[in-house]
């Protein structure tokens, strides 16, 4: 679609903020009012809106996407869209360390053990680490408070959190960007360790480079999405 209004609008919206083409109100994807919980989000998605210069690129309109999963898919069935990220309190990636390679095995303490320091005292659970990566089973009332942290956000929260923990492979980390207890760029390096030490041992490939940019984007905009909320 090509843009035909000359401006995007913040529009008070019941309890939200909804946002105006020309005074037209914009709709999700499945009609529903397109309406954010803060003015905050309200304005960086009408600036989203605004910025478009000829056609609409979804992929340049983060903040508008994530609000219409917000509506169009959590909302509707909020346990089923937060089951998937829940699972991952069953397979946290901080929990699987590298079998041989000590150097790796010591960079991955250093950067994840904190993490997991702070999920055990604040959720009051415990961890079991293994080498290697075959599963290993979390002590049942592990799991049991790390998903219970997570259903018990609303939709916006959760919304934010799938991107982050499914690109991440952790929940910890999720939740601790959830929580503001540690930096998300800090976060970033700690879920992308692995890849980085690999790079640095054995050189850059520029598919991967590529990809991992991509997803380094996709987490920064769900960390941008939390702080506008």
């Amino acid at each position: 679609m090509k843009r035909f209004w000359k401006e995007a609008a913040v529009v008070a919206d019941g309890d939200g903020w909804g946002i105006a083409l020309d005074g037209r109100p914009v709709r999700t994807p499945q009609r529903a009012p397109l309406t954010a919980p803060s003015p905050a989000l309200a304005q960086a998605i009408a600036a989203e809106w605004n910025d478009v210069a000829g056609t609409i690129d979804p992929a340049a309109m983060p903040m508008t996407g994530l609000t219409n999963a917000a509506i169009d898919i959590a909302m509707p069935d909020l346990p089923a869209f937060a089951a998937p990220v829940a699972a991952y309190a069953q397979s946290d990636l901080f929990c699987y360390r590298d079998a041989r390679d000590a150097a790796l095995q010591a960079e991955q303490a250093a950067a994840w053990n904190p993490l997991l320091t702070w999920a055990e005292g604040r959720y009051g659970i415990e961890f079991v680490l293994t080498q290697g990566v075959l599963p290993i089973d979390q002590p049942a009332a592990t799991i049991a408070a790390l998903q219970d942290a997570v259903l018990a956000r609303d939709a916006w929260r959760i919304t934010a959190l799938t991107p982050l923990v499914t690109i991440g492979g952790s929940l910890v980390a999720g939740l601790a960007l959830l929580e503001n207890a540690f930096d998300a760029a800090a976060l970033w390096d700690a879920v992308s360790l692995d890849e980085l030490y690999q790079e640095r041992r054995w050189g850059a490939d520029s598919e991967a480079q590529k990809a991992r940019a991509g997803h380094q984007r996709d987490w920064d905009n769900a960390a941008r999405f939390l702080t506008l909320l």
